[in-house]
């Protein structure tokens, strides 16, 4: 059994804020918050840094979670004034975004990388000043055919693509737990499976 990582932890969701897009791909990170929130029995009730921010426990862990409401190209104005405010070292930061490159369903966890072409992650690595910052990309397929991935990302999951994007939320809100009691290369190891 792991010990409980020392100090606080801060999980980031990735979005678009505004009704109009709630159920869009791109609000995938926003979709996962909520449900980690739900499993640790909070929501979202108050507002800082320009973000819906809430927090609880994990095993005496102290987790908060924020959900920025600028747009996506701002995000990491948000992620950088938390960071700051809660004094959040890098390893203990995790960035939920969705990720158009991998198939619908999937999660893939990493200790840093790339910003894959995303621009709340992008303005998330100017903010921070590295890209070396954990995140987990959770899978949203590809667009068909011709169409622009930018319309793409904007549109609302599909009734038969419901129960897929279930069951991924379901296991972002598990690797999440997993990472902050057992360290990223165990939730890795668990959660990464299938996603190369």
């Amino acid at each position: 059994m792991s010990l409980p990582a020392t100090g606080p932890f801060l999980v980031v969701g990735l979005g678009n804020p505004g009704r109009a897009y709630r159920a869009n791909r791109h609000n995938a990170g926003f979709m996962a918050l909520d449900r980690l929130a739900a499993s640790m029995g909070t929501s979202f009730s108050r507002s800082q840094s320009d973000a819906l921010v809430t927090d609880g426990r994990l095993n005496g862990c102290k987790v908060i979670l924020a959900k920025p409401q600028t747009y996506m190209n701002l995000v990491g104005r948000s992620v950088g004034a938390l960071t700051r405010y809660y004094r959040i070292s890098i390893p203990q930061l995790l960035v939920v975004c969705d990720d158009l490159d991998l198939p619908l369903g999937t999660l893939r966890l990493r200790p840093g990388g790339g910003t894959a072409g995303h621009k709340g992650m992008a303005s998330t690595l100017e903010h921070l000043h590295s890209p070396e910052f954990p995140r987990l990309r959770l899978g949203i397929g590809r667009p068909p055919g011709r169409m622009d991935p930018a319309d793409f990302v904007l549109q609302d999951f599909g009734p038969d693509e419901v129960p897929a994007v279930e069951s991924m939320l379901d296991r972002a809100a598990e690797c999440t737990r997993s990472m902050v009691l057992d360290g990223i290369q165990q939730a890795m190891t668990r959660f990464n499976a299938g996603a190369e």
